[in-house]
C-alpha cells in the first residue's frame, strides 16, 4: 500500500491521480475530510481505503507492515497565520511521528519541506544540508519546514539507523495547476488571476514595494503541479540518495509575465493594475525565488519542467474554465 497524507488537498489529490496513472490503486488517503470543500479532488480516484489526519499515526503502527511507500504532503500551509503551537502540532511533531514510524517499519519516505525555509534568500537557494542551520524563514509556517529539515539531519547524524530506507524532503517553490479550488487566499497568483479576470475585466497585482523590483516585476520560480508529481513519482520508482531536495524549475519568472499568460489563455485583452501589498505581509514579502535544482537533475531526473506558458495555457485552458480536477 501508498500512503498519501493530505491527499484531498491540491498537490496530494494531484499525486493521487498520478499515482492511479501508473497503474498504483493501493492507495490510502489520509486528510482531515470533515472540510468538504475539498471533496471533489478525490472524486474518481482509485483508492483502498480513508484515514483520518489526527488517525493516522495510530493506524500507522497497526498496519504499517503493510505499508510500501509514505507520501506526507499534507500540512499547515497558511503563511499568514502566526499560532506556533499549531504549526509545532500539525507540521514538526506530526511529521517526527511519521519519520519515526518510517524508520521502525522500513518505509520509504518522501515529504513537503517548503522553498519559505530560505526567508529572503540570504543564503541563496541551494538544496546544500550544510545550510539549513542558517537559514532565516520569514514566518511560522516556514519556521516548522526548517526545523523539521533541521531536526531529520541531526537525527541521521546522531545514529544513521535514525532514518528510513530512503528519504527525501522536497522543498516546494511556487506551485500552481488543478484541484486548488478550496484554497481561498492561499492559491495561486493564476487562480485569483483567472477569477478576477473574468469578475472585473482586470488584474490587480501587488506593487513593489522594493526599489529593486517594478511593479509586477517581483520574481518567483512557478511549477506546473503535473511536474510536482511527476517528481515524487520518480523518486519512488528510481529512489535515488536520501537528502533534501528542491522542486521548482530553476528559472523565475515575474508575476506580470504569469498574468499576461493567463490573459492570453483565456483569450482576453490585457488590463493589469496595481494596489499596495497588504501591510500585513509587506515586510516578510519575497522579492526573488529561483531554485538550484541541479541536484535532483544530477541524481539522474531528466523530464524536465513546463514553461511557464505551457503550464499557465494547460491549466486555465483544461481546467479552469472547464471547472475540472486532475
Amino acid at each position: 500500500m501508498i500512503v498519501v497524507t493530505g491527499a484531498a488537498g491540491f498537490i496530494g489529490s494531484c499525486l493521487v491521480s498520478r499515482l492511479n496513472k501508473a497503474g498504483y490503486n493501493d492507495i490510502v488517503v489520509v486528510d482531515d475530510f470533515s472540510k468538504t470543500e475539498k471533496d471533489g479532488n478525490l472524486d474518481g480516484k482509485t483508492l483502498v481505503a480513508k484515514v483520518g489526519r489526527m488517525d493516522c499515526v495510530a493506524w500507522l503502527k497497526e498496519f504499517g507492515h503493510e505499508v510500501d511507500f509514505i507520501y506526507h504532503i499534507g500540512a499547515r500551509t497558511d503563511t499568514t497565520e502566526f499560532d506556533i503551537e499549531i504549526f509545532n502540532k500539525l507540521n514538526l511533531n506530526y511529521t517526527k511521528d511519521l519519520w519515526k514510524i518510517c524508520t521502525e517499519y522500513k518505509i520509504p519516505f518522501v515529504y513537503a519541506s517548503s522553498a519559505a525555509t530560505y526567508g529572503l534568500g540570504e543564503f541563496g537557494y541551494k538544496d546544500d544540508h550544510s545550510i539549513i542551520e542558517k537559514l532565516k524563514p520569514l514566518n511560522p509556517y516556514g519556521d516548522s519546514k526548517n526545523d523539521f529539515d533541521k531536526w531529520a539531519i541531526k537525527e541521521i547524524e546522531k545514529d544513521e539507523k535514525n532514518q528510513p530506507p530512503f528519504w527525501a524532503g522536497l522543498k516546494f517553490f511556487n506551485v500552481y495547476g488543478p484541484n486548488e479550488y478550496h484554497k481561498g487566499r492561499m492559491a495561486s497568483v493564476i487562480f485569483h488571476a483567472f477569477h478576477q479576470i473574468n469578475k472585473t475585466g482586470g488584474m490587480k497585482l501587488f506593487r513593489s514595494h522594493n526599489p529593486n523590483y517594478t511593479d509586477g516585476g517581483q520574481l518567483r520560480d512557478f511549477i506546473y503541479v503535473k511536474d510536482v508529481v511527476e517528481v515524487c513519482l520518480y523518486l519512488k520508482e528510481s529512489s535515488p540518495t536520501s537528502g533534501l531536495y528542491n522542486l521548482g524549475t530553476g528559472t523565475a519568472r515575474t508575476f506580470l509575465d504569469l498574468t499576461k499568460n493567463t490573459f492570453k489563455a483565456m483569450e482576453k485583452e490585457e488590463n493589469i493594475s496595481f494596489i499596495d501589498t497588504p501591510a500585513d505581509i509587506r515586510d516578510k514579502y519575497q522579492y526573488f525565488t529561483e531554485a538550484d535544482m541541479s541536484k535532483l537533475i544530477e541524481s539522474g531526473y531528466n523530464k524536465g519542467f513546463s514553461t511557464l506558458e505551457e503550464g499557465v495555457n494547460d491549466y486555465v485552458k483544461n481546467y479552469l474554465i472547464e471547472d475540472k480536477y486532475y
